[in-house]
């Protein structure tokens, strides 16, 4: 075989194996991006779920002195909520089907309201969650919770950066030397990793999710599934 045809040959031996490599690596790739896509519509999901597989049929919260409660503390029901400051689907019930649970059960003192964190979405909600509880050591945790709410932003984008929540804390009217304090220590995440605890153990995997007494409640439902919820544990009362 002539020397040309031999160079030709090995030049020809190079090409193929350098598209192979490239094809290889967009596999690899394409791989990695759709195990990244399939992943990220599960977890949105499973913060919007109404029922979730995985769901449990009974729960039995353990509620501390530590948690922040709204509405008389000796009513009859409690409502347990466990949410992500940054979840969209906690912000749809916060706007949407709270206020009425709020006026018909809370505010008539039937229901007591308790918040536990459930942050999974990342470092600011982790910060969110520490920052609310250090506004509660000023008795300002539920306008903290409701400003928090009412200012999400996208995940982890900065909304809720360390910078952000201070200023937040300041437009409250909170001592900022206090908070600011409380919050760089990072002084309430053993209560948030708690609550985080307290959720697997129940069974919750997603955002909003709610015990109604015993009763589980999955995702941001309508207000009339509450209403069913709470009616059934307050009959349980008489």
């Amino acid at each position: 075989m002539k020397k040309g045809n031999l160079a030709l040959m090995a030049v020809g031996a190079i090409v193929v194996m350098a598209i192979g490599a490239a094809l290889g690596g967009m596999f690899v790739k394409i791989q990695y991006l759709e195990s990244n896509n399939n992943a990220a519509p599960s977890a949105v999901a499973g913060a919007a779920a109404p029922s979730a597989p995985t769901a449990p049929t009974k729960v039995n919260v353990n509620v501390t002195a530590s948690d922040p409660v709204l509405g008389d503390p000796n009513a009859k029901v409690t409502l347990v909520e466990f949410a992500d400051y940054q979840c969209p689907y906690c912000e749809q019930f916060f706007t949407s089907t709270f206020p009425q649970i709020r006026t018909d059960y809370i505010d008539t003192g039937k229901v007591k309201f308790v918040y536990k964190n459930l942050a999974f979405l990342g470092t600011e909600s982790t910060d969110a969650a520490n920052a609310a509880l250090c506004a509660k050591e000023q008795n300002k945790f539920w306008e903290f919770h409701d400003y928090l709410f009412k200012h999400q932003g996208q995940e982890n984008s900065g909304t809720f950066s360390i910078a952000n929540l201070k200023q937040f804390a300041a437009d409250l009217g909170l001592n900022t030397d206090q908070f600011n304090s409380c919050l760089d220590s990072k002084k309430y995440n053993s209560q948030v990793q708690a609550d985080v605890a307290e959720a697997n153990k129940d069974g919750f995997q997603s955002t909003p999710s709610f015990a109604v007494g015993t009763t589980p409640v999955v995702g941001a439902q309508p207000y009339a599934q509450f209403k069913t919820a709470i009616d059934s544990e307050l009959a349980k009362t008489k």
